[in-house]
Parts: C-alpha cells; sequence; structure tokens
C-alpha cells in the first residue's frame, strides 16, 4: 500500500523513539485462540449455512449481491471447498471460481465476513482479529461436513485466514490456495511492519483511512493473525499448497507472499506451486477482477482450481508455474 509506506517514512522519529517497546510488545492474542468445536454432518452443516443465508437475506444492512452462497449438490461429495474474500469485498467476489468449483464436483461454502458487504462502506473499519478467526473456524467446520476432502481459497485478507486455517485447523484442511495474499504491505521496511502493527492494532495512533478506503486499524487486525501462527509451522497433512500473485500488484509484499506458504508447505513435505500472473493481463492486486481479465478470465479461473488440486501434470500454457521446493 502506497499510504502505508508513506505513513512509515513520515513517522521515523516516533517510530525510532519507541521501536524497543514496541518489538517487546506481544503481538500473539488471546483472543485467536480456536476453540473446541464439535463436528457437524452435512445436513447439520447445511442447516448452519442456510441459517447463515437466511440472516444476511433479512439484514437490510447487507447488500443483496454481497450475501453467504453456498453451491450444493445435495449431498456430501468426495471434495468440498471453502472461499474466503478479501478486506473490504464480500463474496460477490468469488462467483465464477465458485462456479468452476462446483462444476467439478465440489460443495462450496462462500460466507461473508463479519462488517463486510454491507451498505454501510466503512463498516468493515470496525473489524477484529477475534471476530475474523471466529468467522473462519466456523465456516471450516461447515466446510468440513460438506465433503470427504476440504480445502480452504482466500485472497487478500482472506488469505491470512486461509493461512491461519491450514494451520489451527491442520485435522481437516487438505489443500492451501492463496490468491495475492496481504502478508505484509508492498516495499515497507520488514523493520517497520511490527511497530506499525502495534501502533494501529493497540490504537496508539489514530485509525487513517487510505486512498482506497482501507482501514489501517483493520489491516493491521490481519497482520496480528498472520503473526500468532506457530513461528515453526505444524506438520498437519495438507496434500497441496499454491499461490497466485500479480507482478502489477502495488499492495503486497511479493516475497512474502511466497515465503509464508513456503514454510508451511516445507514443514508438510510438499512442493509450493506459484503462479506468477502475466503483467500483459494487466490484472493488479484483485487478481479475481473479471473486467480486468477480460477474454483470458476463463482460463485464469481454470488455472486457479488447477493450482489448487495440485494438479502434477499443468495442462498446456501453464509452464509458467514454477514448483518451489523446500
Amino acid at each position: 500500500m502506497p499510504e502505508i509506506i508513506a505513513l512509515v517514512g513520515g513517522a521515523t522519529a516516533l517510530v525510532a523513539a519507541v521501536v524497543a517497546g514496541l518489538y517487546l510488545w506481544p503481538l500473539s492474542r488471546r483472543d485467536l485462540r480456536l476453540l473446541s468445536v464439535p463436528p457437524l454432518d452435512f445436513d447439520a452443516a447445511t442447516a448452519v449455512a442456510e441459517s447463515v443465508m437466511a440472516a444476511d437475506d433479512a439484514d437490510p444492512q447487507v447488500r443483496p449481491e454481497s450475501r453467504s452462497r453456498l453451491l450444493s449438490h445435495g449431498s456430501r461429495t468426495h471434495r468440498a471447498v471453502l472461499l474466503l474474500h478479501g478486506y473490504t469485498v464480500a463474496p460477490e467476489q468469488y462467483d465464477a471460481l465458485a462456479e468452476v468449483f462446483f462444476a467439478r464436483g465440489y460443495n462450496v461454502w462462500v460466507p461473508r465476513a463479519p462488517h463486510h458487504g454491507t451498505v454501510d462502506r466503512r463498516a468493515h473499519h470496525r473489524i477484529e482479529a477475534g471476530d475474523l478467526t471466529t468467522y473462519a473456524a466456523q465456516a471450516v467446520t461447515v466446510a468440513a461436513a460438506l465433503g470427504d476432502e476440504v480445502g480452504v481459497v482466500g485472497i487478500s485478507g482472506g488469505a491470512v485466514l486461509a493461512t491461519w486455517l491450514a494451520q489451527v485447523r491442520g485435522d481437516v484442511v487438505r489443500r492451501l490456495l492463496v490468491l495475492s495474499p496481504f502478508f505484509g504491505p508492498r516495499q515497507a521496511p520488514a523493520f517497520a511492519v511490527r511497530p506499525l502493527i502495534t501502533l494501529y492494532g493497540r490504537r496508539v495512533l489514530r485509525d487513517r483511512v487510505t486512498a482506497r478506503g482501507y482501514s489501517l486499524v483493520a489491516v493491521t487486525r490481519y497482520l496480528m493473525i498472520l503473526r500468532s501462527l506457530p513461528r515453526r509451522p505444524r506438520r498437519t497433512g495438507l496434500l497441496s499448497a499454491a499461490v497466485a500473485i500479480s507482478p502489477l500488484d502495488a499492495v503486497v509484499d511479493a516475497a512474502a507472499a511466497v515465503r509464508v506458504p513456503r514454510r508451511i508447505a516445507r514443514a508438510n513435505g510438499i512442493d509450493l506451486r506459484v503462479w506468477t500472473l502475466p503483467g500483459s493481463l494487466g490484472v493488479r492486486h484483485n487478481t479475481l477482477d473479471l473486467a480486468a481479465l477480460g477474454d483470458e478470465a476463463a482460463d485464469v479461473l481454470r488455472r486457479y482450481a488447477d493450482l489448487y488440486e495440485g494438479d502434477p501434470a499443468p495442462t498446456s500454457g501453464t509452464s509458467d508455474i514454477a514448483i518451489v521446493g523446500g
């Protein structure tokens, strides 16, 4: 985020004055601990999803196009996938990709994140880390009952939640795909990220909204969740892990986008598949932007699904997918 970078530069004196204390201030949050949730069967999970969708339908604050979605084949399938949308957007971000997975036989759950998809376009400024992790944990509990094999796809801030689930719910998450993962702001020096999280995450500094409509306090919630992951990733039985990023993305730290999932893949003894989208596509941070993808949209969506499935034999034209070993 250019605005965050400018802020970091402008606050150099402040950061220098408090950096020692900030580095000693723990970022892990007790409210991010995962509570034990009993597993559901297919009927119970469907009922939960339907109640969530009914609540969205009944809430006048939720935009009709932004309600939670369940694409179900009517019974438990071999595979199910949870799709977690990005910060400031809502479930409609996944409409096209959800259909690709559904056509491949998946049951698909696309829940709306707290304070997102509402008529108040600034409501997402109020999100808390605990709200996000509770939402993600409840969502994967539903998804786990929809299919024999379950995985998660996340984009931007949703990619942080997907990665968190791959570690804390490693008992059920078997596949992970992160698109444009926001594991850190682009070009911001690494030493400044932790003070930034503390200054805004602890509300030492008053919130600021960037030109993109991002609340810096809200953004730090995602980074706090990321920092709560184990220092040494756990071996969980993950079968595939992949990342897709755009070279035109001015928001995310491209190195961290690969480094974080690579460590998790390494802990699970698998390779990480990395697809850097061609710059000629013109897509930027939102790698699900169908308008930007134009005529290439259908092919890009198919390739996302292939990445998710860990296809060992990429289809024609996918030689630009890198295999990053441990």
